[in-house]
């Protein structure tokens, strides 16, 4: 079932979630944003990449056979689409240019990306080796 994935796969998924969290996390710290508002960003990157991974870890292992509680599962995909809800939400009644809001939306979604397939790939080699 484990195949594992070419170095510049997992490079590429690297590089996808520290671009992301880079651009995100230097986007804010320059802004001039509150505090209190660059605190809620950094909370929503973070809740964001601890939802897609938790939920690419419920998937995999459901598939591998792995009880996962239905509740459980719930809550991943829940978090996963109330983190994205919630920086849409702050972004829409943020007073920023629509280009800086664009800007941390695909950096979010970008570091979402690359924090599956950082996940995936590890879980890949992991299986792979063990195979071996």
């Amino acid at each position: 079932m484990y195949q594992k994935p070419s170095q510049a796969f997992i490079m590429a998924s690297w590089v996808a979630l520290a671009a992301g969290m880079a651009g995100f996390l230097i986007g804010l710290f320059r802004s001039e944003m509150l505090l209190n508002e660059k605190g809620y960003y950094f909370t929503i990157l973070m809740y964001g990449l601890f939802a897609v991974v938790s939920v690419q870890k419920s998937v995999r292992d459901r598939l591998e056979g792995i009880a996962v509680t239905d509740i459980y599962y719930g809550l991943c995909w829940v978090s996963t689409i109330l983190a994205i809800l919630l920086l849409a939400v702050g972004l829409w009644n943020a007073t920023l240019l629509p280009s800086e809001k664009g800007f941390y939306a695909f950096a979010f979604l970008l570091s979402l990306f690359g924090a599956i397939t950082v996940q995936k790939n590890t879980r890949d080699v992991l299986g792979a080796e063990k195979k071996d």
